[in-house]
């Protein structure tokens, strides 16, 4: 299993590329600055009108947050359908955010979404600067020295091509040796196409494959966003995208017909809520209002909506990383 900083975010409708495909992220650029067009799958009615907050888990929570009355939440949104700009540019939507909007309800605060670079989010939470990070986070050992996660998405990584498969790409065998992949910075799939091999740190997983059969390893291409990643693909500069499986399956189906997907998921591992240590059992609350949403039947509507059920979590724990 890798274990670098797997934003196992599917590939980042928000952000698909091109119109068409394009669309996807044109409206952003390599500064994750842009919007998505990209949608919800299907409209479920209001999701969160039945929602009433929990005193029990309420009381839980750390006493700055209740006082506040709100929670600072990390999340890079070029990551869809996870998380992502809606048209218009500026409103955060996405997974993600209808989850957290649904947990905030339960537990009687607001979850206050501040757009940040991934892989700044979990120093960001160590420092202060925020206090959660929803932003398609695999739970990790490493990463669980530093933050601890309430887990809440299973999702793995997929491959991205051209429509056709013109280069005849796939994620299990050694095809992708010596081409041009582009992952977004801080993922796990950046990780596996390291040019530097640490098997203790999941470094270059797949380039110490491609040296092993005698072959050149992959060409990383790593993007600050995911946006970045898609565009080079549609672009040319890139020959094949690697990401999240929710974010691989659904900017394919955003593309126009652009791109597809090549193979099967692999490395299956779950998504985890980023809380800072120091909120001591707000964590507890956290995973106990998940619990309420999944039993009420609000969390598999959120999924639904975004087409995304077949990732649900329904034995979420804390700190549950394997590896």
């Amino acid at each position: 299993m890798i274990t670098g900083s797997l934003r196992r975010r599917a590939v980042a409708a928000g952000a698909l590329v091109l119109t068409g495909a394009l669309a996807l992220s044109a409206c952003g650029d390599d500064n994750g600055s842009g919007g998505g067009a990209a949608a919800p799958t299907k409209s479920v009615g209001d999701i969160f009108s039945g929602i009433t907050q929990d005193a029990a888990l309420n009381a839980k929570l750390a006493p700055d947050v209740k006082s506040a009355g709100k929670i600072t939440v990390g999340t890079d949104p070029s990551y869809a359908p996870n998380e992502f700009y809606d048209t218009d540019n500026k409103t955060l939507i996405g997974m993600d955010l209808d989850l957290g909007k649904a947990l905030g309800k339960k537990l009687g605060v607001e979850f206050a979404f501040q757009k940040a670079g991934f892989d700044a989010i979990i120093p960001g939470i160590k420092s202060g600067q925020y206090q959660l990070g929803m932003s398609s986070f695999t739970d990790s050992k490493e990463r669980e020295k530093t933050v601890d996660f309430v887990t809440y998405f299973t999702a793995g990584s997929a491959l991205m091509v051209k429509k056709g498969n013109p280069q005849n790409l796939k994620p299990d065998d050694l095809s992708l040796c010596g081409k041009k992949v582009a992952v977004e910075k801080g993922t796990v799939q950046n990780d596996e196409v390291s040019t530097t091999v640490d098997a203790a740190k999941g470094l270059g997983t797949r380039t110490k494959k491609c040296k092993d059969a005698g072959k050149p390893g992959p060409v990383g291409q790593p993007y600050p966003d995911q946006n970045g990643a898609n565009l080079a693909l549609s672009s040319g500069r890139a020959d094949a995208v690697l990401a999240d499986s929710p974010v691989i399956d659904y900017a394919a189906k955003q593309s126009g017909g652009q791109f597809e997907v090549s193979g099967a998921t692999y490395d299956t591992a779950p998504y985890g809520i980023a809380v800072g240590k120091q909120l001591g059992t707000t964590k507890d609350a956290i995973l106990g209002a998940l619990k309420a949403l999944q039993a009420d039947g609000t969390y598999n509507k959120i999924l639904d909506k975004w087409g995304i059920t077949s990732g649900a979590n329904t034995s979420p724990q804390i700190n549950g990383a394997t590896s």
